[in-house]
């Protein structure tokens, strides 16, 4: 019998260092202040005072990108999941009133293919980025005989921190505070499985043209990557606007915006309120989906909902546009009886 090696097996230890020394610049421009060492320590360190926090509580999150990942690997289009990786986390904590501060991903693959790692691991750090924090580590496992060629899945953890006291939600909520939405960049990272489903039943290749997204195919519009709210949010929130916030995704604004509300209260929203993005009234109008089972599965255009005081709205409204985003009245608190609920008005019709 000739010597084995793991390359015979199929894991390749040349293409797990060329792939580190590709990402190395990618994680280095994540920098911020707080980190300490680069990649390749056996652990990450992160240095909270020097963040410049002084009775921090730490936060912590993690997520993946679900079977949108399969619309990446089909179409060959890497560039954008990496984003939607650390949105999914980071906008899990900015709701909590915390900042992020740093990032890990896990990449999981049959056979290693270094090119397109580096893609999705640049998307990563492009979400880090923009969210502010730092890259500071991952893994990369190549697993043959688990995956199939070509296959890759993700999963990403996020710390961020508060000051004690300043968490949210906050507890003055009450009737007559106000909803704000702020809008999605598109379907976001849920419900992709039903996507899925739904171009199945179509005669639509993913290179075709999306009829619901001028100059774009169809897989470009659908991994339009999920937008990151967090620095305009952290703003709202620092201005002492901001009661609460549900980041809308798996189980759309009736299962995420009660986590964020008291008992004894209901979300009123008027669905004709907020623009609805083409792709969702495409979805339901090919698939025969209900308006409420789209409400069910989807953001339906609202990628983070915000809860604020009457006399404060006209003010977080004006503060978040200002820092980029498209913000609408959605609707109001009312009293309730019970657990918290949602109920969303004017669906005859909806999404169009």
């Amino acid at each position: 019998m000739t010597s084995l090696t793991y390359r015979d097996a199929g894991v390749d230890i040349e293409a797990g260092d060329a792939l580190v020394d590709a990402i190395k610049p990618l994680a280095k421009a994540t920098d911020r202040s707080g980190t300490m060492g680069g990649l390749g320590g056996f652990g990450a360190l992160f240095d909270l005072k020097a963040a410049g926090f002084r009775d921090p509580v730490l936060v912590s999150s993690t997520d993946g990108v679900g079977t949108k990942l399969k619309l990446a690997i089909d179409s060959g289009l890497h560039e954008t999941v990496g984003q939607d990786l650390v949105a999914m986390c980071v906008n899990d904590l900015v709701v909590q009133g915390a900042e992020p501060l740093f990032f890990l991903d896990y990449f999981a693959t049959g056979k290693l293919e270094v090119e397109q790692a580096r893609q999705v691991i640049a998307g990563i750090a492009e979400g880090c980025r923009i969210a502010g924090c730092a890259l500071v580590g991952g893994e990369t496992a190549e697993m043959p005989g688990l995956y199939k060629g070509g296959d890759y899945d993700l999963a990403g953890f996020s710390v961020g921190a508060a000051e004690r006291g300043t968490l949210l939600p906050r507890g003055d909520m009450g009737p007559g505070d106000v909803l704000l939405g702020l809008a999605s960049s598109g379907v976001h990272s849920n419900g992709f499985s039903l996507v899925r489903r739904v171009l199945a039943a179509t005669n639509l290749t993913l290179a075709a043209p999306a009829p619901f997204a001028a100059g774009q195919s169809v897989a470009e519009a659908l991994l339009t990557p999920t937008r990151i709210y967090v620095k305009p949010l952290l703003a709202a929130h620092r201005a002492g606007l901001v009661k609460a916030a549900a980041h809308i995704t798996g189980g759309g604004l009736p299962g995420n915006l009660p986590r964020v509300l008291p008992a004894g209260v209901v979300a009123v929203l008027d669905a004709r309120a907020w623009a609805v993005p083409p792709v969702f009234a495409w979805m339901a109008r090919t698939g025969g989906i209900a308006a409420e089972e789209m409400l069910r599965v989807f953001n339906c255009g609202l990628g983070m909902v915000v809860v604020v005081g009457a006399e404060q709205a006209e003010d977080a409204i004006r503060l978040l546009t200002e820092q980029g985003e498209t913000v609408t009245r959605i609707g109001v608190l009312e009293a309730g009886e019970g657990p918290a609920a949602v109920r969303v008005d004017n669906l005859q019709g909806w999404p169009g």
